[in-house]
């Protein structure tokens, strides 16, 4: 990124809701740790090329200790010899604030800040600038805000940036990474865009003036390059807010309306986004081609935030321990009901609070390798008690290798339990948290919350829908033939987007693909809530299904613990398509 071209601000993002677990499992083995020490290993080979070309940096790998990790670059400054000034945000550490009590067993309170701390810091002169926990999308507001002089009644401005930063925050997913349509040709556009280009750039470009593609533009194809190794994507921000999505020319990958919905879909729900900066309206998003690798953001519109700040709590759940039974050739129920059988009966005197069992079966009948021939039947167990989920499960296991199905065997040899954690979100009023920027002359400055609507705002209202395709002939086949789809968590949530690319399909789309039928086609989600948003701006539906992911990823409470794959689940269902849209 450093090296691609002109940069004005790069940001990193690091805090996954999993990551504040280690980070603060770290903490209690170190207490000057806390922070993400794989930055400072990135930062020692980028600090002084940042350095010399301006470059600001902006990143929330302080986690548990931004202080720490400021500190921590100021070293690393003067041993390679880089002249930066290094600031950093904190308040957002709520675990030991007095008057509060999380409980006992909480390793981790972290409110969500904005980015109004960055911005402080940034205009007084910071070359970087380290976070705690704040919103993955303030990495990009506070830069903005800070580059265009935007207050906090800017809400339509701030909201565009908001939009921006959730299509960057998960890097290459925005270019072409877990795209759907991955397998279709692509054709790589490398320009040359002339002196018209405008002059800012957040993890990529703020851009005070429109964007021209000037001239000597070349076009080839794609390579293995250009499908295996995408480029990380680049915003170009406008004094309005809109903002271009690209990346340097010469890089992998591809920037089209279809990746940039993908990611702009990703692990949301309604079409209200709450943040601490702004509400921003997914609604409103217009997403247009602007040129090769280059999608223009635009309309977005913000409303007040919310009186309150997200925060996210982490605690170790339990313990858990796996065993992964493999059946293989014939009769694989009856070898399955009889290993479950052996199993209870051998737990009887001191079951583990819960018991899972799964069968997948991935066996393939008359098959030339053993292991298609095979199936895999997990035993998924947890309880607040490691011994009880330890040897005594995964070797009770192993004792019936001898008197158990035939070929009997295991994926992994018996072992101990492992800690679990479990993701919780709760709120404290946004006025209370001392939302702190320490400026790069130590001075320490308050950031006052955001101001905050007087009324509650209006519900949404339904979208218009289009009119339904009429009716001709259908074909039983996989949705993804015409759709694709992006998913993901929040805490115990998961959300699945869905968008098609044209007129016609949207058609279709929105009146197949219902509540009840979402239900249908993936039943494991028949018996959770589950909502329905439509955005016709984007041709998309997002659908949220609560609590299939139990206490949150760190529980590991499903197969696909963090539901990156529900979508493609989806997209693999058959249903009849219209022959029009095939």
């Amino acid at each position: 990124m450093l090296t691609g071209g002109p940069l004005d601000v790069l940001t990193g993002d690091y805090l996954a809701e999993l990551t504040l677990l280690i980070l603060g499992r770290d903490r209690l083995k170190d207490p000057s740790r806390g922070y993400a020490k794989t930055f400072l290993g990135q930062l020692e080979e980028g600090l002084g090329l940042a350095a010399d070309r301006g470059v600001k940096i902006v990143t929330n790998a302080g986690g548990l200790n931004p202080a720490g990790l400021a500190e921590a670059i100021r070293a690393l400054a003067r041993r390679v010899g880089a002249d930066v000034r290094v600031a950093h945000v904190e308040g957002d550490d709520l675990l030991h604030e007095p008057g509060r009590d999380w409980g006992p067993e909480v390793l981790t309170a972290n409110a969500y800040l904005g980015g109004a701390g960055i911005a402080a810091c940034l205009r007084a002169g910071a070359d970087v600038v380290v976070t705690g926990r704040v919103t993955d999308a303030a990495l990009v507001t506070g830069p903005a805000a800070a580059h265009f002089g935007w207050l906090a009644e800017d809400l339509d401005r701030l909201a565009g940036a908001v939009v921006a930063g959730h299509v960057l925050e998960c890097g290459t997913q925005a270019t072409g990474g877990n795209y759907s349509f991955f397998t279709e040709h692509v054709t790589e556009h490398v320009s040359e865009h002339g002196a018209e280009r405008g002059s800012g750039h957040v993890t990529g470009r703020v851009a005070e003036r429109g964007s021209g593609h000037g001239t000597g533009r070349a076009t080839g194809r794609a390579t293995r390059e250009g499908v295996f190794r995408p480029g990380f994507p680049i915003a170009e921000i406008h004094p309005d807010g809109s903002a271009v999505i690209t990346k340097h020319p010469g890089t992998g990958g591809a920037v089209t309306v279809g990746t940039v919905t993908a990611q702009l879909l990703y692990e949301t729900g309604g079409p209200r986004y709450l943040g601490p900066d702004v509400t921003a309206r997914l609604d409103t998003v217009r997403l247009t081609d602007d040129g090769p690798d280059r999608v223009r953001i635009s309309g977005v519109r913000g409303e007040a935030p919310p009186s309150s700040l997200k925060v996210g709590l982490t605690r170790v759940g339990g313990w858990r321990n796996e065993v992964v039974f493999v059946l293989t050739g014939l009769d694989i129920e009856a070898k399955a009901r009889l290993a479950r059988a052996q199993m209870e009966d051998a737990l009887a005197k001191r079951r583990p609070a819960e018991v899972r069992w799964t069968l997948a079966r991935t066996d393939h009948a008359d098959a030339d390798v053993q292991e298609e021939a095979s199936a895999f039947l997990r035993m998924a167990v947890r309880d607040p008690d490691p011994e009880a989920v330890g040897r005594a499960v995964s070797g009770a296991a192993v004792e019936l290798a001898l008197a158990g199905y035939p070929g009997f065997h295991v994926t992994a040899p018996p072992g101990p339990g492992s800690p679990y954690g479990v993701f919780e979100a709760a709120s404290v009023d946004a006025y209370a948290v001392r939302h702190t920027a320490v400026l790069p002359d130590g001075t320490r400055l308050r950031v006052p919350a955001a101001p905050v609507a007087a009324e509650e705002p209006l519900p949404v209202e339904p979208p218009a829908l289009p009119a339904p395709l009429p009716p001709g002939p259908v074909r039983r086949a996989p949705l993804g033939l015409v759709a694709g789809a992006r998913s993901g968590d929040k805490g115990g949530s998961a959300n699945v987007g869905v968008w098609v690319r044209s007129d016609a399909a949207w058609r279709w789309l929105a009146h197949e693909l219902t509540g009840s039928r979402f239900r249908q086609l993936l039943p494991e989600v028949a018996r959770l809530p589950v909502a329905r948003y439509a955005y016709p701006g984007l041709r998309a539906l997002n659908f949220t299904v609560d609590g299939l992911l139990g206490a949150g990823v760190a529980s590991q409470a499903r197969f696909d613990p963090q539901a990156k794959a529900l979508g493609e689940w989806l997209r693999s269902r058959y249903v009849d398509i219209p022959e029009v849209l095939l």
